[in-house]
């Protein structure tokens, strides 16, 4: 019998209802939920240990988002036809819930925590990802953690003007804003989404109206917890050991110096080794025994620095390395910095440096994209790297985390609006992004460092992009903006945001905000501030190259494309691909052909233009076949060799057969005494058998004649030469003198 469970609904307008259930499924969970919108269903669990871990000073928080190929009724592609490792949109939508719920912890809750989000069924209609997070926090939410929330997101999207909540994959075609949004009943916690370039009041008015729909789940969110008695009374927990007198005095003793050295600017290595100095005085007048706890007094020194750095920021207005609020540290930029490349360009600002290469390619080289709920292809790939040394450090290198997925899937957003579709770009396109020094906002980097290898390359951009990250510090009454954020300054603010676009508006934001209440007039203030930086930036990178270059590098693959009727597709690649691969063997280049709209569209590419030409003409000759002309000549190659002569290829798909009597003046025996199949040869078209509508060739009439060669009478049509003059081989009678059936005697048989 199926057990009775605890239902909410939330009707989000235009048709679209949320339920929500839970104590039916996987109730030995912390806390488990089902989320359901249409027939897309997530199943969303929560489990945290009681107890710390030895020697864990932080909450050990992990968010899995994952979907079931069975969801969409689909099996895994891959051997092993099983779900393997979680895809980039996987990663990526387990990090958008990560960042709304992490911060709604309490400081002092350090017991490893897990959520799971399973897309149980899929609908492939609604989008699963806008409702992980609603999931998540559900199920926190009817769980004993201890947890600040209820916190919920939503997908906002602007269509034709219009702004559509959680729009299904259908309505969401054409959006020129896309935007997941977090956040409480009270305060915007998280915001991430791609653009084509719209004015920053167009992306407030967005997270405006994204916040209401928040706050209808967010109330719903706290029925629902209400309703579960588990829920009603969170658990006791002590992890964390924190004695307030050895706080008082590492405040006491390290404040003002820290507001001291804050007040004078100095580089990242000095500043680590002055703060370290003060920290190391400290410690000498503490107790053996007060320096037992050294995760504790590792907090308090944070908490000191802290509070020093953020006060010299709004009582001076100065930071860390000297510079004003809205400062932007030196920025010198390079490009056709690697020869060998397709295109490249070294970005460095301040103490960031970042090193970009393109590869063009064809069709061919698109990524397949093969999701639970989604299948197609890709053909503009961003991959970021961040190797240790860009921090100094020493780590094993192992594959891309989620930081890395992340930030390159942001600069891939910021980035593809501004890329030219076809027949501009005939090109697959991957940027490699390599951080080689890092303080302060790598992903930005990214961007302008994209920007100038793809211009470097040639690729025809709309608007060349560039991208800054911003921070605030805030006491509640006094607001700080910070542009282009250091590291330091990152973990010390209450908001960092990265805004990427082109001179006339955004293309792609993140944000994430710590401090509660931030008034919308603030915002709108530090987004302003932000555009006058990135337009800064822009400004510095185009005196490294104003415009895309004319042409690719000379090294750099060349594609041309073209159509050919649809029926012409199977010719072209002949039987079992022989035609194609073999076009492709012979003259060096790469064709692909594909189907679009009832059209054949041939895609040829490479290095060589000789290479390009012969493919062309070949495609064209097959496609467009030319009628061979009697009396001219042709090179072809030799096909096939038979007892009585060589079939030769005239035109691409024309054959034409070269009787072993046309292959020279002199008698031939055997023709592959004269002739190997796949040789090239001359030869003139000569006529057309009237009954097979074979073409004839002859090799002989392009050789000398010999000397003293007497031609023979050719055979009148409907007669018979008279053979009577010539020598017989045997003394057989003639046909006429032989007796006939009748007078030869009766029969054998």
């Amino acid at each position: 019998m199926r057990p009775q469970g605890i239902t909410k609904t939330i009707d989000m307008g235009d048709g679209k209802i949320i339920t929500i259930e839970t104590g039916v499924l996987a109730k030995q969970a912390d806390g488990a939920v089902t989320v359901r919108l249409g027939d897309t269903i997530l199943l969303a669990t929560v489990v945290a240990t009681k107890e710390a871990r030895e020697g864990i000073d932080f909450l050990p928080l992990q968010v899995e988002y994952r979907e079931k190929f069975s969801a969409a009724g689909r099996f895994p592609g891959g051997f092993f036809k099983r779900e393997a490792r979680p895809s980039d949109h996987e990663v990526l939508t387990s990090r958008l819930v990560d960042r709304a719920i992490r911060p709604l912890f309490p400081d002092d809750f350090h017991g490893d925590t897990q959520v799971v989000i399973s897309l149980m069924s899929s609908d492939k209609k609604n989008q699963s990802d806008a409702i992980a997070c609603l999931a998540a926090s559900a199920a926190l939410a009817v769980s004993d953690i201890p947890f600040a929330g209820p916190v919920s997101e939503v997908r906002v999207a602007r269509v034709n003007g219009k702004f559509l909540m959680n729009p299904t994959f259908a309505e969401g075609e054409g959006a020129d804003l896309d935007l997941i949004v977090a956040g409480t009943k009270s305060d915007i916690l998280m915001v991430e989404g791609e653009m084509k370039e719209v004015q920053e009041a167009d992306m407030i008015e967005a997270i405006k109206l994204a916040h209401q729909a928040i706050q209808k789940q967010c109330i719903a969110l706290d029925e629902l917890g209400a309703m579960v008695p588990k829920s009603l009374v969170k658990r006791t927990y002590s992890h964390e050991n924190n004695i307030a007198e050895i706080g008082e005095k590492i405040m006491s003793f390290c404040y003002q110096k820290y507001y001291d050295l804050a007040m004078n600017a100095t580089s990242k290595e000095e500043r680590g080794a002055s703060f370290a100095a003060i920290k190391d005085a400290c410690l000498a007048t503490l107790s053996d025994e007060e320096k037992t706890d050294k995760a504790m007094l590792a907090r308090f020194f944070k908490k000191t620095q802290k509070k020093a750095v953020r006060n010299v920021c709004l009582d001076h207005g100065k930071r860390l390395d000297g510079r004003r609020t809205n400062e932007i540290r030196p920025i010198w930029s390079e490009v056709d910095v690697l020869p060998g490349t397709h295109g490249s360009a070294v970005f460095t600002r301040g103490e960031t440096q970042a090193i970009n290469m393109v590869t063009l390619g064809s069709s061919m080289d698109e990524q397949t994209i093969d999701l639970a709920t989604r299948k197609g292809s890709e053909n503009f790939m961003l991959h970021y790297n961040f190797p240790s040394f860009s921090t100094g450090e020493v780590k094993p290198i192992r594959g891309p985390g989620r930081r890395e997925v992340g930030h390159g899937n942001l600069a891939w957003r910021a980035l593809k609006p501004m890329l030219p579709g076809l027949p501009e770009n005939p090109y697959t396109i991957r940027l490699n992004c390599d951080i080689l020094e890092s303080n302060g906002s790598s992903s930005m980097a990214t961007v302008c460092s994209g920007t100038l290898a793809l211009m470097d390359a040639g690729v025809k951009m709309k608007a060349p992009v560039s991208g800054i990250a911003m921070g605030m510090i805030s006491d509640g009454k006094r607001h700080s903006i910070l542009s282009d954020i250091l590291g330091d300054e990152d973990f010390l603010g209450d908001m960092d945001f990265k805004i990427c676009g082109t001179a006339k508006g955004i293309t792609a934001t993140q944000m994430d905000m710590k401090v509660d209440g931030l008034p919308y007039e603030v915002l709108a203030q530090a987004l302003e501030q932000a555009r006058q930086g990135r337009l800064h930036i822009l400004g510095e990178m185009l005196k490294t190259i104003a415009e895309p270059r004319a042409d690719y590098k000379e090294h750099a693959p060349r594609i041309i494309t073209i159509e050919i009727p649809k029926e012409s597709i199977g010719a072209v690649i002949g039987p079992g691909g022989r035609v194609i691969q073999e076009i492709q063997a012979e003259t060096g280049a790469h064709i692909s052909i594909d189907e679009v709209d009832g059209r054949g569209v041939v895609e040829i590419m490479s290095e060589n233009k000789a290479s390009i030409d012969a493919a062309l003409a070949r495609v064209n000759a097959i496609a467009n076949p030319a009628q061979a002309e009697v009396g001219a000549t042709y090179k072809g190659k030799v096909k096939t060799i038979m007892p009585y002569g060589a079939f030769v290829e005239v035109l691409p798909g024309v054959d034409g057969l070269l009787h072993v009597s046309e292959l020279d003046w002199k008698r031939i025996d055997r023709v592959e005494d004269v002739l190997k199949e796949g040789e090239v040869i001359e030869f003139q078209v000569t006529g057309k058998d009237p009954r097979s509508g074979k073409l004839k060739l002859s090799r002989r009439v392009l050789l000398p004649k010999p000397e003293g060669y007497v031609e023979r009478e050719p055979a009148m049509e409907g007669d018979r030469r008279d053979r009577g003059d010539r020598p017989r081989r045997d003394d057989r009678p003639r046909r006429d003198d032989r007796p006939r059936r009748d007078d030869r005697g009766p029969s054998q048989n």
